[in-house]
């Protein structure tokens, strides 16, 4: 799956209306669930790879099948 920029950006906002609800001095949570939207975004890159390693068949090529952690 590629980045959805357009998601974060949602999930963002919706942090954020949250965090100004808050009557007290919220800084911790903030900043872990902050943490964890961005752990969340990163890990739903896609790798293509593309060159660089080469086996006696040929070139590597292709999707990278894992996960990013």
């Amino acid at each position: 799956m590629a980045l959805d920029k357009v998601q974060l950006k949602e999930d963002f906002k919706a942090l954020f209306t949250d965090m100004r609800t808050r009557e007290e001095n919220a800084d911790d949570e903030f900043a872990e669930r902050f943490a964890n939207l961005m752990d969340a975004y990163i890990k739903t890159a896609k790798i293509n790879y593309t060159s660089g390693l080469i086996t006696p068949q040929g070139t590597v090529t292709g999707t990278f099948v894992g996960n990013l952690s």
